[in-house]
């Protein structure tokens, strides 16, 4: 690798807590919670009917009527992130090089909604019924295609599925691409749209979601005793990351700076993670020592904090092992709680806002904490925001499979 450092330069989120950035980052702080009933079919035979939806998006001021037809929901929610994160980077129609800029955004799932469709499409009515388009609107990759030739971007091009860590992973390739100096510029990120009928079914059935339909708000709960599994959710974060020179060339606003990228597998259970979360503790050390960052030098750690009763404490375990004393000093907190797990599309949205902790010094909580789990005992920053100054924050995330990444952002100093 040719030591570039790697820098984001542009953000763009659509989320359960909001459509924009500033939306979303404003609901974070108030600890508020994007779950609800689902409004988006009729849920009425699930046992769980209750999800975090992105509420009163308009595909339509992202892509004419056409498009919108022709694209599921998963790739709206890409274009219309993406778009944002390019303008936000003052890139808009005038990226100085497409040869070298790139596009990676991971989706663990793809086009949910479009295959379901489809599928009933094909049984009930017959395959003459089924759409032209359903290969092309369902495939995880198509988001990537479709971003790269909107921009009329021609450098490396492809997506990540490692389901939970899809995106993260999106953003850890796209750091190695321009470090490595294959690209100068990359798009980056991750877009999930799999609240359905058959994607909540097979959740709930292998019980790994949340089951609190009466109280939706208060059943995420990540770190809590009487956490009983995930709330789904929906959304897209996309990001992007230069090189130092190209964007100090270009004169562009810097917001963080991607400081390590550590990842693992864990080579253990389709489903549950290693004990004591011995894969993430790899995938941590390896961030650690990608960005030569000293653990005392970690203020924050956006857990991936999913609410499920294996995996918090697993993750906590692992936390100690790597940070040691100092993760009585850490922040470990999980947004999942207001969010939801977008599932591929987590990794990027929590590698954003890990970086707004470090550049802001404003802590969102991990709400519905009401009876701390004795074994998930470190600072969650229970129901409140804090202010605490962060230089570096790592963000987890960890995949059904046994997939682990670890991201480290700093906040940007010349």
């Amino acid at each position: 690798m040719n030591g570039s450092r790697v820098v984001v330069t542009g953000v763009g989120m659509v989320t359960p807590l909001g459509l924009t950035v500033s939306e979303t980052w404003a609901n974070l702080l108030a600890g508020k919670s994007g779950a609800a009933p689902i409004t988006k079919f009729d849920p009425s035979r699930l046992q769980v009917r209750f999800a975090c939806e992105v509420k009163g998006f308009d595909p339509l001021q992202y892509m004419d009527r056409k498009e919108s037809r022709r694209y599921d929901l998963f790739l709206q929610l890409a274009l219309a992130a993406s778009h944002q994160a390019v303008t936000n980077a003052g890139l808009e129609g005038k990226f100085p090089n497409p040869d070298r800029t790139g596009v990676v955004i991971g989706s663990g799932i793809g086009g949910m909604m479009t295959f379901e469709e489809q599928c009933l499409a094909y049984l009930e009515k017959g395959p003459d019924r089924v759409s032209p388009f359903f290969v092309p609107m369902f495939i995880p990759d198509i988001a990537a295609g479709i971003v790269s030739i909107r921009y009329g971007l021609k450098g490396p091009n492809f997506c990540t599925v490692s389901a939970c860590a899809s995106s993260a992973h999106a953003i850890g390739e796209g750091y190695h691409l321009i470090k490595a100096g294959k690209a100068d510029c990359m798009l980056v990120g991750g877009a999930e749209a799999a609240i359905t009928g058959l994607a909540i079914a097979g959740f709930q059935n292998m019980k790994a979601l949340s089951t609190r339909n009466e109280a939706p708000t208060e059943a995420s709960r990540p770190f809590d005793k009487g956490r009983d599994g995930f709330v789904l959710g929906d959304g897209s974060t996309s990001m992007v990351l230069e090189s130092l020179e190209h964007a100090t060339k270009r004169g562009a606003t810097i917001l963080g700076e991607v400081a390590g990228y550590g990842m693992s597998g864990d080579a253990h259970h389709m489903t549950a993670p290693a004990p004591d979360g011995e894969g993430a503790q790899r995938a941590m050390r390896e961030c650690l020592a990608d960005g030569n960052i000293a653990p005392s030098s970690v203020g924050y750690v956006n857990a991936h904090g999913t609410s499920t009763p294996l995996g918090d404490v697993a993750e906590t375990t692992a936390v100690k092992q790597v940070f040691g004393d100092h993760a009585s000093k850490l922040i470990f907190a999980s947004t999942k709680s207001m969010t939801g797990h977008l599932l591929g599309a987590a990794g990027a949205l929590e590698f954003a806002i890990s970086m707004l902790v470090a550049t802001t010094g404003k802590v969102p909580p991990t709400i519905n904490q009401t009876d701390p789990d004795p074994d998930c005992d470190l600072n969650s920053v229970p129901n409140t925001a804090i202010e605490r100054t962060v230089d570096v924050a790592l963000s987890n995330s960890f995949g059904f499979g046994g997939h682990n990444v670890s991201l480290a952002v700093r906040r940007f100093r010349s």
